[in-house]
């Protein structure tokens, strides 16, 4: 599949999203199409895309050397055809947060022994319910986790997690970092890490591993930081009698705009041979945003075309509960017509700069600011790349205007 001859390669586009005959399509389907059937607002997974960007993960540690496991954290997005699509793939296990994810996993074909869990904040009912899955591996948060899972689960095999106090995300965006110098409510620090370990010899908890998850969306740039992250982590693993495993989280990033890059992978698993190929330990990584990001996209309707003094809003049927990540981590937003007027659309002369409003009554319900796409008209549909991931896992009924499609697209 290719794009059309008559058309530029826009800097999102790939052979299995692009523009043909001036509709564009996602995994061979056409969205406007497809929206129709559906009704807006109405997400579309590529099922072929995710297993391409698992297997790319899956290359890149295999060529490492070391053993290795891909846990998918699946608050990115838990769409349950989804999952039993990754299940079927054989390449990855789950990583999850709640019990609820958990029990979800285990019904989309994944076995508990599949199934990591990483979660902060855990209540006793949580415990409770982890108790009762004892071949899920466990990555204690606090030392009141590691209390109060030893009173529960003597005996049993944990992973702690551990804060670095060093972070790395999407370019300088400080939301997207989850450890540096503001204190974080995620892991164990340095000083209290001995600690954490004698109280879990003396709950008769074996510390087998170790976790780390420092931020969201790096890209290659966010590289050499990331490494320093690594290698700070391993003073934590060597306080460890016998380590087995070393959980370093996800974050892998993809590109939101023109200007970003591609993570390097090989580059990336570089890091990873680098700093624990003398360890002896079996290295678990949980991506959630590369496996499933560029996957998926958000279809909305034009529904209010009109200047106001000096700015072009186009009104969509669909706000920021849908997909928060614009709003509140500041990530940006690709909008992109569903379907063109005409072939030159992206190249004749200067595109009108519009602001993209969603439709929760609420001033920060914008999309994009002015963005410069082809001209659209009320009735039209508008695609928002980028939307597989933290999108429908994360949206709210805010202004009771929650309800939306998801539909997987298949070969």
């Amino acid at each position: 599949m290719t794009a059309d001859a008559s058309a530029p390669t826009l800097w999102w586009e790939r052979p299995d999203l692009c523009y043909r005959g001036g509709d564009l399509h996602l995994a061979g389907v056409n969205l406007a199409r497809a929206a129709w059937a559906a009704g807006t607002p109405s997400y579309f997974y590529s099922g072929e895309r995710v297993r391409a960007n698992l297997a790319r993960v899956r290359a890149a540690l295999d060529s490492t050397g070391l053993r290795t496991s891909v846990r998918y954290a699946m608050k990115a997005n838990r769409c349950a055809p989804l999952l039993t699509w990754m299940k079927m793939s054989g390449l990855c296990g789950i990583d999850a947060c709640s019990p609820e994810e958990l029990r979800l996993a285990v019904s989309c074909g994944f076995s508990e022994g599949q199934v990591s869990y990483t979660a902060t904040s855990v209540s006793d009912a949580d415990l409770d319910a982890l108790a009762r899955h004892p071949d899920t591996w466990i990555n204690a948060d606090s030392l009141s986790m590691i209390r109060r899972l030893g009173e529960r689960c003597p005996g049993r095999a944990i992973g702690i997690r551990v804060n670095p106090a060093l972070g790395v995300g999407y370019g300088t965006n400080e939301l997207l970092r989850y450890s540096g110098d503001r204190v974080s409510k995620f892991g164990i620090y340095r000083d209290q890490f001995d600690e954490a370990l004698r109280l879990a010899k003396a709950h008769g908890l074996r510390v087998e591993g170790i976790h780390f998850h420092v931020g969201c969306g790096y890209l290659t740039d966010q590289l050499p930081a990331w490494r320093a992250v690594l290698d700070e982590c391993l003073w934590f693993l060597g306080r460890l009698d016998n380590p087995r495993i070393v959980n370093i989280g996800g974050g892998l990033g993809v590109p939101h705009v023109a200007t970003d890059q591609p993570l390097d992978l090989t580059r990336w698993a570089g890091a990873i041979r680098d700093a624990f190929h003398d360890r002896g330990v079996e290295v678990w990584v949980e991506p959630g945003d590369y496996i499933v990001k560029d996957a998926g996209v958000l279809v909305l309707q034009v529904n209010t075309v009109e200047r106001k003094r000096n700015t072009l809003f186009y009104g969509v049927d669909g706000g920021f509960n849908l997909a928060i990540e614009p709003a509140f981590y500041k990530l940006p937003c690709e909008p992109v017509p569903a379907r063109l007027a005409r072939a030159d659309a992206w190249t004749a002369g200067p595109r009108p700069k519009a602001t993209i409003a969603g439709n929760i009554n609420e001033a920060l319900d914008l999309w994009a600011e002015d963005v410069a796409i082809p001209e659209m008209a009320e009735g039209d549909l508008l695609v928002l790349l980028n939307a597989g991931g933290y999108a429908a896992s994360m949206a709210s009924n805010h202004c009771m205007r929650g309800r939306s499609t998801e539909t997987l697209l298949l070969p």
